[in-house]
């Protein structure tokens, strides 16, 4: 099992419960710099991976590809946790490193835990709140589009598909008790803890 787990912006008290709960349990810990590494040190002894921060895409492949080599065999007999900067679902390393160990090894069972993400400490941050919608984009064309508080969900992807969008996933009291995730086929209406995972495929 390889869980990858979100450690937030960079403040220490920033880490969830649950990813110290992880870190404390994991037979192996990876980090991928020592930022994530002085992060997990209080709660495990890390194994630090190098990630090349890089415009070279050949030489970000290959070193993935190496550190897959590397976790891979050890999540297949034990639990592994990948400590991350932020959150491990937006714009990460671990993203691209599920896509070849799905490849290379499929017997791993992967998931993630969210952390803090730089986008939403960054309010905190400024003091600047976000009262309506806003996009954040690394500079390539935008492929997803997240909507809230989706009361009518059919009707919504049938706005969005107009704009290119073919994939919808629902979720409805994320995280609460009663949650519930359509993927696919969407309910008429929805309860106000709405998400709507719209995405260009």
């Amino acid at each position: 099992m390889l869980t990858a787990v979100g450690l937030g912006p960079g403040d220490p008290e920033l880490l969830t419960l649950r990813a110290v709960r992880l870190l404390k349990e994991a037979d192996t810990v990876f980090v991928p710099g020592g930022i994530a590494k002085k992060l997990v040190e209080p709660y495990c002894t890390p194994v630090e991976l190098s990630f090349p921060m890089s415009y070279d895409e050949d030489a970000i492949a290959q070193r993935i590809s190496e550190n897959a080599d590397i976790i891979a065999p050890l999540a297949e007999k034990g639990s592994v946790v990948f400590g991350i900067i932020g959150d491990p679902n937006i714009f990460s390393t671990f993203s691209r490193l599920c896509v070849i160990i799905k490849d290379k090894y499929p017997g791993v069972e992967l998931s993630t835990v969210p952390g803090v993400s730089s986008i939403t400490a960054l309010t905190s941050v400024t003091g600047i709140p976000i009262n309506g919608g806003f996009s954040v984009s690394d500079g390539t064309p935008e492929v997803a589009r997240i909507r809230m508080k989706v009361r009518k969900p059919r009707t919504v992807a049938e706005e969005l598909r107009k704009e290119g969008y073919s994939k919808f996933v629902l979720v409805e009291r994320m995280c609460m008790e009663g949650m519930k995730v359509w993927d696919g086929e969407l309910p008429e209406e929805s309860n106000y803890f709405s998400l709507l995972f719209a995405e260009k495929i």
